[in-house]
């Protein structure tokens, strides 16, 4: 009965990373066209006035700036989301302040560590959770109630919550993120090198301003892996993702 469990199991998560591997590149490709599409047209079929050469200039400052990020966050994301989750956080936006929370808080939730099968089904799940709450809020409380709520609030509470609310988001992600990983020595690690890079590094050198996440993203990676432990963890004998008995989805055998 296991041998056959595992197996069914196996041959559902070959199928699952067989769609996810047609299906994903298509939908992203789609949603990029799409927004391309209401770009351009905004820009040359609206009669603003725009020029190709704007454009251009446009577009290179803002890869100057902020393409940098496009090569870490996919970096920085995938072993908490996983591949198919990956396709559906970049697809829908808002990963680092909305999924990767939701995704971190339910992997916590059900006693999953990252990168694990498991933890990308739970991933993928607690996406598909937070995009519901989020477009069913959006519809109530902005689409209905948004403007009278934002009235009646006072204009110091706004200002103070906008102070605060993306500092929260982040701490909140930091430490989901330490409790989910439980590996002390990539925590000391990662706060150590941040600390450099941000309070010794960008100060000496401002020029790395901009290169500063992905420096730290980097060395903490290549530090982390000299530093790890060598003995296999206890349980090493356990399939990952089998951690919990009552749903015992297994790592494919490849």
């Amino acid at each position: 009965m296991s041998t056959t469990t595992s197996t069914d199991t196996s041959a559902g998560l070959a199928a699952f990373d067989r769609t996810t591997s047609i299906w994903g590149p298509i939908t992203l490709a789609l949603g990029l066209l799409i927004s391309l599409a209401a770009a351009l047209y905004a820009a040359f079929g609206s009669g603003m006035g725009i020029t190709p050469v704007e454009l251009v200039t446009a577009v290179v400052a803002v890869l100057a700036t902020f393409g940098i990020i496009a090569i870490i966050e996919p970096i920085s994301y995938f072993p908490i989301l996983g591949r198919s989750a990956m396709y559906q956080a970049f697809l829908i936006g808002n990963i680092a302040n909305k999924l990767l929370p939701a995704a971190v808080v339910a992997q916590v939730n059900l006693g999953e560590r990252p990168g694990t099968r498991r933890a990308e089904l739970i991933a993928g799940s607690a996406i598909i959770g937070a995009v519901l709450i989020h477009i069913t809020t959006l519809i109530l409380l902005v689409g209905v109630l948004g403007t009278w709520l934002v009235g009646m609030l006072p204009a110091p509470l706004i200002a103070t919550a906008r102070l605060y609310i993306l500092p929260a988001v982040f701490g909140a992600v930091v430490l989901q993120s330490v409790m989910a990983m439980r590996s002390r020595r990539t925590t000391i690690v990662a706060v150590i090198v941040a600390a450099l890079i941000v309070f010794v590094v960008v100060p000496l050198v401002p020029a790395l301003t901009y290169y500063a996440t992905a420096l730290a993203v980097i060395i903490t990676i290549a530090a982390s892996w000299f530093a790890r432990s060598k003995t296999p963890p206890s349980g090493a004998g356990t399939a990952p993702g089998e951690a919990s008995p009552a749903v015992p989805i297994a790592e494919p055998t490849r």
